[in-house]
């Protein structure tokens, strides 16, 4: 499996390296190694720790903008392969590496086979028997680290109550 996750890496950064001019480049970043703890209702049942294979390619709106678009994939808290695109924004930054920052966004379904069971239980298979999408609105805020310009490490909560680290590399 981590081998499939690392070939999957090394496609998309060749994916970004190509589709983007070279002055653009530092505008990109990829989030991978994501850990999830569920802290509350959680007796085994959920896909958690770095279980979910989480990743995502981000871009910038411009360098000195406060949002970013994300687009990436992962594995839902039931184990279902789903696509997650969002918009982050940068609520304060300091200049000693520290980051507050919320991502809004959809997790779900889309028209690829890959994703067409992520609306099957939980929440988005009641967004599913209500839209006829299955998803789930994920609303994250969380502080990040940046330990040099190029990675960081953030930690913070998807709401109601799932537990997330993640780290981040950027292209500066």
């Amino acid at each position: 499996m981590h081998k499939l996750i690392i070939r999957t890496l090394g496609y998309h950064l060749l994916v970004v390296v190509f589709w983007c001019h070279a002055s653009e480049i530092n505008l990109y970043s990829v989030n991978t190694g994501s850990f999830v703890y569920h802290l509350t209702g959680n007796h085994g049942q959920y896909t958690e720790n770095f279980e979910n294979n989480f990743f995502s390619v981000e871009r910038k709106l411009s360098e000195d903008s406060k949002y970013s678009v994300l687009l990436g994939t992962m594995k839902n808290s039931f184990d279902d392969r789903c696509l997650a695109m969002g918009v982050r924004r940068d609520w304060a930054s300091w200049d000693n590496g520290w980051v507050f920052k919320g991502v809004y966004g959809y997790t779900g379904e889309f028209f690829f086979d890959a994703f067409k069971n992520c609306g099957d239980h939980g929440s988005y298979h009641d967004f599913k028997k209500a839209t006829g999408i299955g998803f789930s609105p994920y609303i994250y805020h969380g502080f990040q680290y940046n330990f040099t310009s190029y990675f960081g490490i953030e930690t913070g909560i998807i709401i109601p109550s799932v537990f997330v680290i993640t780290v981040q590399w950027s292209f500066r």
